[in-house]
């Protein structure tokens, strides 16, 4: 797994989602295999640019696969609309899907459960009204730009096939890069 030209592979993260029926949660796992250096961006600082070295193509070849879980309880067409945020999560990180990529995008809930098999003869959804959906949404895109930034930061530097090399990225160049006012 190569990401934005350096080693990628399974990030992970999760945020509370505070919400009029309840407090919720909402994961992301992702697995990273997409994007070219230039492309790069961290907090809106053009990563990719100002780390050049070791870049590996000179155009997409990746694709990434994003599955958000949510306990909050959703009707297909909502999760649907959760699915699609994942989007604008990793055009935050500057990609912009190339032409081979195969990007996949999954949401699920958690919630109602029907119980005991064999299903009753009648079951009955919960769902959060659609006026609420925003957290939810605010919380896909956030979590899976830091998903992918994670599975970067947790890869190692690897040597594959025919000697190639992914190199990891450097945390504290990294780090040093982003200016004060934008750390959290």
């Amino acid at each position: 797994m190569i990401t934005y030209e350096f080693k990628g592979g399974t990030g992970t993260a999760s945020r509370a989602v505070p919400l009029r029926a309840g407090m919720y949660r909402l994961g992301v796992l992702v697995q990273a295999n997409h994007g070219l250096r230039p492309w790069l961006k961290v907090c809106g600082v053009p990563i990719g640019e100002l780390m050049p070295e070791n870049a590996m193509w000179s155009s997409e070849r990746g694709s990434i696969i994003v599955i958000i879980a949510t306990d909050a309880p959703l009707i297909p067409s909502q999760l649907e609309r959760i699915a699609r945020r994942a989007s604008i999560g990793i055009g935050r990180g500057g990609t912009v899907s190339g032409n081979n990529s195969g990007d996949i995008f999954m949401a699920f809930s958690t919630a109602n459960d029907p119980g005991e098999l064999p299903e009753p003869a009648m079951v009955r959804f919960d769902a959060i009204g659609s006026d609420d959906m925003d957290g939810l949404f605010t919380a896909t895109v956030e979590s899976v730009d830091e998903a992918i930034l994670n599975a970067m930061l947790a890869a190692e530097t690897m040597i594959g096939k025919h000697g190639h090399i992914a190199h990891a990225i450097d945390p504290d160049r990294l780090v040093g890069l982003i200016p004060p006012h934008l750390k959290f």
